[in-house]
């Protein structure tokens, strides 16, 4: 995956990405994701990766949340749902955030570490802009470790990557270059039997 191909690759899923992501399964994977999870009118959000704005549906109208995303006809589908004048869209690359270290109290990354081509990378910058005890809120997949789905996964890896996203990318890999600087509140299932988890970090206290 490279930024060109995933920029194709989103343009061409903006028109019927909520039908598949933001539907059935996904949207109760989704509603389970922010069930517990307390916004106030006093924090600032960042949604890293907004895609068409799935997420925004659960927090509350008065939070003042910043959404990002590469993909422009993504986030024109985000910017036509929800006008609120709380919510500021910015076209922006995950891997390099052009916000202030310590600028928000939570960020939200659903389904992109699994879509950008560095995630190191990208959980490196979530984790520099966010305040010293934030939060950073990650809905994603991963892969699990059952072995009886290695060899498949490894069958389909490429293929599924074309598409847009990678089904065998490792969190725990991607946590290690940030390991120093965040703790792992929450690790837990979400659907599909552990490939789609709920994961919140917190960062150290500087």
């Amino acid at each position: 995956m490279n930024n060109r191909w995933n920029q194709f690759i989103y343009k061409c899923w903006a028109p019927f990405y909520d039908a598949f992501f933001n539907n059935g399964m996904f949207y109760r994977a989704r509603k389970k994701v922010f069930q517990d999870v307390h916004f106030s009118s006093e924090q600032r959000i960042l949604f890293v990766g907004v895609g068409t704005g799935a997420d925004l549906a659960f927090i509350p109208h008065e939070v003042n949340v910043t959404a990002i995303d590469y993909s422009s006809e993504m986030l024109q589908k985000a910017k036509d749902k929800y006008k609120n004048p709380s919510i500021t869209f910015h076209q922006m690359d995950a891997q390099r955030l052009t916000f202030d270290s310590f600028s928000f109290d939570v960020v939200v990354a659903s389904l992109i570490l699994s879509v950008v081509p560095d995630a190191e990378q990208a959980l490196k910058e979530m984790t520099r802009v966010v305040k010293p005890k934030g939060t950073i809120l990650i809905f994603d997949k991963f892969e699990t470790k059952k072995k009886s789905a290695a060899f498949p996964k490894k069958i389909f890896r490429p293929f599924v990557k074309l598409l847009g996203t990678d089904i065998g990318l490792s969190f725990e890999y991607v946590f290690e270059a940030s390991r120093d600087q965040l703790i792992l509140k929450e690790n837990s299932s979400v659907m599909l039997k552990g490939m789609y988890r709920k994961i919140i970090l917190q960062k150290v206290d500087e």
